[in-house]
């Protein structure tokens, strides 16, 4: 498995916007092979000492941190999917930024690629 993570500061006011942007855009990333997407809004998100979710992203005051991860069979799948995404001829007006245009700013996004190391559940 390999897993995309994402922490996003969204205006608070634009929380169905976000889910409605999520629910189009996420559905690409299955068709692609992603094996799930989760979209989280954040509901107790705690002030750090040092660091924590809303410093890491510079949410400022009326934002909430949304919180998302892909899970992705494996490493190949996921690289393969962007590859596509990004190619030029990728034509797809659920990641069309002028069609579902992000509510929130991509610039203060973070986000990542992980390989798990444990994993207890299911």
């Amino acid at each position: 498995m390999y897993i995309d993570g994402f922490v996003i500061p969204v205006p608070a006011g634009n929380r169905q916007a976000f889910i409605d942007h999520a629910t189009n855009a996420d559905s690409v990333f299955i068709e692609m092979g992603a094996l799930r997407v989760v979209e989280c809004w954040g509901d107790e998100i705690p002030d750090g000492k040092v660091t924590d979710f809303r410093r890491a992203v510079d949410a400022q005051e009326g934002e909430s941190v949304a919180f998302s991860w892909i899970e992705w069979p494996d490493k190949a799948t996921r690289d393969a999917a962007f590859a596509k995404m990004m190619a030029e001829d990728f034509d797809d007006p659920r990641m069309d930024q002028a069609k579902n245009a992000m509510p929130f700013d991509g610039k203060r996004m973070i986000f990542g690629g992980f390989v798990p190391v444990v994993d207890i559940g299911q």
